[in-house]
């Protein structure tokens, strides 16, 4: 989920004045700025962390059946690689429902692990980065955010990821981590970590440097007001399309890795098993749910997050 929304730092977050602004660009401000604003520098930290969950919650709940049909394109063999026999095949077997199977531990670390993500980047942003932070500055606090939110979560993410794979029988949240650890240790709870982290982190880099540069070769002075929101929104998709392109090897080996760690216990050893099973195409097994969920995700977490924030009387 970490990666479906916020794919960079470039936000930063004060308390409103009351007043609006004429400009389309981000606001940025000094912690000096929001200390003025807020008593106690936790109250948009915590604001940040309620709206940054809830908008990952609600993505999450439209568009878990994209994650369960990439989850098993990516572990099926040879033959099942179409996102339309998924689907048939899943209805047939587990009815409507078990599209959303594995939703509960989505929705369990959704909650706090896009809370942690957002609440991260404004702090590191309010005492660490610059009033006018440069693009390396930026990458630099989204990677740090990304990482420790991915590994913190990343037990309810190996949790998930068997759920929807559907080759484990966990009845529970707490029990299925249990056995995990009981059977596997910490190895199996943390499987999977250095591609989940190879995907994660340069996901956000890709995504703002495709962006950024999408936006700087576009005439807008050719362009009517009206169609710039659209213009971005385009932009964010094409940007999000070819991120999620290059870092598509790492999300099929952080899934065999997470569904197999005995098999599994190296990155090596995953490459060579996808290889000989799938050839150099396998490394992208999965890319047209995956793109086609962390598009729409990454629109609509961004657009509830931000409205809840001007609810919450901040600006970003």
């Amino acid at each position: 989920m970490l990666e479906d929304v916020a794919p960079c730092a470039n936000v930063v977050i004060r308390e409103s004045d009351g007043q609006s602004s004429s400009s389309s660009t981000p606001s940025v401000t000094t912690k000096a700025t929001i200390s003025s604003h807020v008593g106690s520098p936790a109250v948009p930290v915590l604001k940040s962390f309620l709206a940054g969950s809830l908008s990952g919650t609600c993505s999450a709940l439209l568009f878990q059946p994209l994650d369960l049909v990439k989850t098993r394109i990516q572990s099926s063999g040879k033959g099942h690689t179409g996102i339309i026999s998924v689907v048939v095949n899943v209805l047939k077997q587990e009815s409507i429902p078990g599209l959303w199977r594995g939703l509960v531990p989505t929705i369990t670390r959704c909650v706090p692990g896009v809370g942690i993500y957002f609440s991260l980047v404004h702090t590191l942003k309010t005492n660490l980065g610059s009033s006018s932070p440069s693009p390396l500055e930026s990458l630099l606090i989204g990677a740090a955010a990304r990482g420790t939110a991915a590994t913190i979560m990343h037990p309810i993410s190996v949790l998930k990821t068997r759920y929807e794979s559907g080759m484990y029988n966990y009845k529970s949240i707490s029990r299925s981590l249990f056995v995990i650890y009981s059977t596997e240790g910490k190895a199996g709870l943390f499987s999977g970590l250095a591609p989940t982290i190879a995907r994660d982190v340069p996901f956000s880099a890709l995504y703002f440097m495709f962006y950024s540069e999408i936006r700087s070769v576009l005439p807008y002075d050719k362009f009517d007001d009206r169609y710039v929101p659209l213009i971005h929104f385009n932009s964010g998709i094409v940007a999000g399309l070819l991120a999620s392109f290059l870092t598509q090897p790492a999300d099929v080996m952080k899934t065999h890795m997470q569904l197999n760690p005995q098999k599994h216990t190296h990155v090596k050893d995953v490459i060579g098993f996808i290889y000989r099973r799938d050839g150099l195409l396998g490394f992208q097994r999965g890319f047209l749910p995956r793109a086609l969920r962390r598009c729409l995700m990454s629109a609509m977490a961004w657009t509830v997050y931000e409205q809840m924030m001007k609810g919450f009387g901040l600006t970003i």
